[in-house]
């Protein structure tokens, strides 16, 4: 296979059986052809007026949702602001109250809960890792699944996570000190987001099938809908494998094993090559600055350098492209006059005569 075509199924989904084609004219498949563009690319942007949504909530209303409103990133609010008024959610909103006035630890913190929305805002979100629980000892949950702030060591889990991720990138190194903290993800756009938001303290699952559920059930559709230029689901273990069943696998990228918890990890987790598989479908489908970087200490990357060869590679693949979309009527004009006999009978060969024609428009455009 050609490297051409080799990146052509990393961009697909890595699917290599091969697509009947739905009719002989390739039309059809230039429409489908990702463009190179920048990770934030999705569908476009909801006009929300927060502050006329706001205005249009009833006084009790209002009240349950001030750390809504006060706290869960713009991005989300936009999408979300019809559930946040269901009476599901507020009924939510108000067993989280009778919690807090009982004198009950809730973790995280109240200004954590929506943490991950800030770090990972929705135009920024490349990886989702689904997690399950917040953790819910002393100074752990933070609102980023599967991280912990210092001093606290980093958990099973996570540490099973960085095996694993050594076995991807040999030149990754754990955190000093034992660390978890894994806000240097969510910034770089993974969205780490545990499927209920709240536990009370010492009690794994106490505040499960309250609504929490449904909430981020609903994040992690909308970025599905959305996110059209698509993005990896990461789920590990059964329940984290039923939140992404729906998602349309051709559109993006779902990766699923069993828990890094020690009580499965040695199942095939240490092996399933997550972090690395989901760097190639990133970088096949928005190219290079698709790459997440997974180092976490100071001054290292697990990105490789870019050399000069594939820079010049990159802008020359994008020439092409550009050049196919401005001339994508003459392109297919000329395919389909030259073709005898299924000569173009596969996709990919119908790609690659594109763009040898495409070259050939732009030498006579440079004439």
């Amino acid at each position: 296979m050609s490297n051409l075509k080799r990146k052509a199924a990393a961009a697909t989904g890595g699917n290599d059986s091969k697509k009947p084609k739905a009719d002989g004219n390739i039309a059809s498949f230039f429409g489908a052809a990702p463009k190179p563009a920048s990770t934030s690319a999705s569908a476009p942007a909801a006009k929300f007026d927060k502050a006329k949504w706001v205005a249009s909530l009833k006084p009790e209303q209002k009240e349950l949702l001030q750390l809504e409103i006060d706290t869960l990133d713009e991005s989300y609010l936009a999408h979300l602001k019809d559930d946040l008024v269901t009476k599901e959610f507020l009924d939510l909103k108000r067993f989280l109250e009778r919690e807090y006035s009982s004198g009950r630890k809730v973790f995280p913190p109240q200004s954590d809960i929506y943490s991950w929305s800030r770090h990972t805002p929705f135009n920024n979100v490349k990886v989702v890792i689904v997690g399950q629980d917040p953790y819910h000892n002393d100074n752990q949950a933070h609102g980023l699944a599967f991280s912990v702030r210092p001093p606290t060591p980093a958990p099973p889990s996570l540490k099973n996570m960085y095996i694993a991720l050594k076995k991807d990138y040999p030149t990754f190194e754990a955190p000093p000190n034992r660390g978890g903290l894994l806000t240097q993800w969510a910034d770089r756009g993974v969205l780490m987001l545990n499927t209920c938001l709240t536990v009370r303290a010492h009690e794994a699952n106490s505040h499960s099938n309250r609504g929490w559920e449904r909430l981020t059930q609903r994040v992690i559709d909308i970025i599905a809908q959305k996110r059209t230029r698509g993005v990896v689901f990461m789920a590990w273990g059964t329940p984290a494998g039923k939140r992404v069943q729906k998602i349309d696998r051709v559109k993006h990228l779902v990766l699923q094993s069993v828990h890094p918890s020690p009580l499965s990890a040695s199942r095939g987790f240490f092996d399933c090559n997550h972090f690395r598989k989901a760097n190639d479908w990133l970088v096949a489908r928005y190219g290079p600055e698709g790459e997440i970087d997974w180092a976490l200490n100071p001054g290292a990357s697990t990105k490789a350098p870019v050399k000069k060869s594939d820079e010049k590679e990159a802008k020359v693949t994008e020439k092409k492209v550009e050049a196919i979309e401005k001339a994508k009527p003459e392109v297919v004009k000329k395919v389909e006059e030259n073709k005898e006999n299924d000569e173009f009978d596969e996709d990919e060969e119908a790609l690659e005569e594109a763009l040898r024609l495409a070259e050939e428009e732009e030498k006579k455009q440079d004439k």
